[in-house]
């Protein structure tokens, strides 16, 4: 905060043109909407600037999708399994949270993508590029000609399969694009803009014509580490668990809010606690909800009713997480990786299993294995949609022929999210465009997250810093006006 514009502030108090008065010495809270790891990360970084907060979450459980549930030796996670470390900001925030990750082991870096009914490890060199089976000598050949090849120069926005077919060839989009694109968004390829749901794959062609020159260059400039996958021995819950202890108070939960309204400077919420209908004054709204709950809360106001609705238009498919254990001798695959992937072309009726006590100590009991298996999506959302008995059957049915699974799991959990990963769609310019639009006729309030900022758990925690930092700008500019 401006430090000197924040002392000349507090030698008064200030009324506005609407009446309201504002104390500094009592700066009103920032209100954050959503107890996802956007609105808690937001909220801490706020609260590390000297800003308080209150945090409104209708759940009972703060963390979003993030969560963690142990239970006889074993260890699941409801939602996203890995972050990504890879970027100072998380890296502090993280440190800030006293965290300290544990990294992946290192056989996560082999990944397996089913082809012909087999898992099939990806390349991980140029010579094993040459020699693995995962495609065949005419699709090498024609990636290797990708920096050959013009860059596009029109504007058409391209959707990734479009992207991918044009500069690697359409067997490289089947057998490695299209199932990374189903483990990232649990999405279609065909479906969704290069430009904004892998806007670094998008910057290579524009900035170095060529992916392969871009990557080689970027990684040649690149210092230090490149990242690390990581998470905790508690697993990812160990994150929503930090923030809402550093909280306290400022944490509630089972409240739903109900409206927002800008009077004058001061926003006014509308929120639902023990059955009551309460209001209270902010000084700024951080809106760190996902697309569906956003295009619900009810934004009051000229010319703003009905303006949030609009975030109903991006899709959300179904997916479905189903955690199996069994015993080491039950499985015939070594799982000796991350996990594997299924390309739409093999027709398999999962996305993809993580191998999860491969990748991280303390996921299963000695002698036992751990597997996450993800379904759904924008590929198949009628399976993820299948009842408990029928989802499980057709899980082991896949581990079965996959992996070799010989016999019942002996245990099981299952975690659906109906609505779950935003699809960043051709034409989602226009979802960010209306961030910008409704926040330019709102001053104060502030709109992020997957609704605009990226899906994966590190776009999040970066998200809530960008937030908190429009919000503390929000509060400068307010009391630099005060001083004047």
């Amino acid at each position: 905060m401006n430090s000197s514009a924040t002392q000349a502030a507090r030698s008064s108090t200030t009324e506005n043109t609407h009446g309201s008065v504002f104390h500094p010495d009592s700066i009103l809270p920032v209100a954050v909407l959503g107890g996802g790891i956007t609105g808690l990360s937001a909220a801490w970084h706020l609260r590390q600037k000297g800003i308080p907060v209150v945090v409104f979450e209708a759940r009972g459980l703060p963390g979003g999708v993030a969560g963690s549930v142990r239970e006889d030796g074993w260890l699941h996670e409801t939602g996203p399994n890995t972050l990504f470390e890879n970027s100072v900001v998380i890296t502090a925030f993280l440190d800030g949270l006293g965290l300290h990750g544990m990294e992946a082991s290192p056989a996560a870096r082999k990944r397996y993508v089913v082809r012909r009914g087999t898992p099939v490890a990806l390349p991980d060199s140029p010579l094993n590029f040459l020699t693995n089976r995962l495609l065949s000598w005419s699709a090498k050949l024609g990636a290797l000609q990708e920096p050959f090849r013009p860059r596009r120069r029109d504007e058409h926005e391209e959707t990734v399969a479009e992207f991918v077919t044009r500069r690697l060839g359409a067997e490289f989009l089947d057998y490695v694009v299209n199932p990374f694109v189903a483990g990232v968004y649990a999405g279609d390829p065909a479906g969704l803009s290069v430009k904004h749901a892998f806007p670094k794959l998008y910057a290579l062609e524009r900035e170095h014509g060529s992916l392969i020159r871009g990557a080689l260059r970027r990684r040649n400039a690149s210092a230090g580490p490149r990242g690390r996958m990581v998470s905790f021995p508690d697993g990812l819950a160990e994150i929503p668990r930090a923030l809402a202890a550093g909280l306290g108070d400022s944490l509630r939960l089972h409240q739903p809010v109900t409206f927002v309204r800008r009077t004058g400077t001061i926003w006014r919420l509308g929120f639902i606690t023990d059955g009551r209908s309460m209001e209270e004054n902010f000084s700024s709204v951080v809106c760190a909800l996902p697309p569906d709950a956003l295009a619900g809360l009810r934004l009051e106001g000229a010319n703003a009713v009905g303006q949030l609705a609009i975030f109903r238009d991006i899709p959300q498919p179904p997916v479905a997480s189903v955690f199996m254990g069994f015993r080491r001798g039950d499985v015939a695959h070594p799982l000796d990786g991350f996990g594997l992937l299924t390309p739409a072309v093999e027709k398999r009726r999962i996305l993809g299993t993580l191998f999860s006590s491969t990748l991280f100590p303390g996921r299963a009991p000695a002698g036992h294995v751990a597997l996450t298996t993800f379904v759904g999506g924008m590929r198949q959302p009628e399976i993820a949609r299948l009842n408990d008995r029928e989802l499980l059957e057709t899980v082991q049915g896949e581990l079965a022929a996959l992996l070799g699974v010989r016999s019942a799991p002996v245990i099981t959990r299952v975690h659906r999210w109906p609505r779950a990963i935003a699809q960043y769609g051709v034409g989602f310019q226009r979802f960010k465009d209306a961030c910008a639009d409704i926040e330019r006729a709102s001053p104060g309030l502030f709109l992020g997250g997957t609704c605009r900022d990226g899906v994966s758990l590190a776009n999040c925690i970066m998200a809530g810093q960008r937030l908190a930092t429009a919000a503390q700008s929000r509060i400068d500019s307010l009391l630099n006006q005060m001083v004047a």
